[in-house]
């Protein structure tokens, strides 16, 4: 990517193997409802740079193997789903993780992105886990990926007070409507 290069260029330009994309968490709350929660837009408009984010990359290329089990039991929606997806709980630069010794699968993998730059809607962002499908979607820990807002599908717990205390009055007031949204 050249200096002079937008994020948006570089995101449309962007590709990875066997038919892996990354998951719009938008889509994927539409989708499920409240079973699959994302941050509203109006957090999304505060992350910046060295803040970590959860993403999710997949492929409809690969579906369950035969010997797991025709549904299983997913713990970020709390509900039943077709497809395993691996997920990583913190960045690996906040956590000593354990080694991981998985078998790729081609399940969808959760991983942490710590932001290095922000423009508009799209970030580019360092890859903060060892993945586990490496193998397949070539991504690996400490590479560049870009991506963009949609994409977001959390913001690592430990930026929720320094994001709610740089947002404006009118935000704040949108983000209390959207808290007591999620409470009924």
């Amino acid at each position: 990517m050249t200096s002079q290069e937008s994020l948006e260029a570089h995101f449309a330009r962007q590709s990875f193997p066997n038919g892996y994309q990354l998951v719009n968490g938008v889509d994927m709350h539409k989708e499920n409802g409240d079973r699959f929660q994302i941050p509203p837009d109006v957090i999304k408009k505060y992350i910046s740079v060295d803040q970590f984010v959860e993403l999710r990359i997949d492929s409809p290329r690969f579906s369950v193997h035969e010997d797991s089990p025709e549904k299983c039991f997913c713990e970020s929606c709390l509900g039943e789903a077709s497809k395993p997806i691996l997920r990583h709980e913190n960045p690996a630069t906040l956590v000593d993780l354990p080694e991981q010794n998985i078998p790729s699968r081609g399940w969808g993998e959760d991983f942490w992105v710590r932001i290095a730059a922000r423009d508009g809607q799209h970030f580019k962002g360092v890859v903060d886990n060892p993945l586990c499908e490496t193998r397949l979607h070539s991504v690996q820990q400490t590479d560049q990926i870009i991506f963009h807002a949609d994409h977001i599908l959390a913001i690592h717990d430990i930026h929720r007070q320094q994001l709610v205390m740089s947002m404006e009055a009118e935000d704040l007031k949108q983000l209390a409507e959207w808290l007591g949204s999620q409470q009924q």
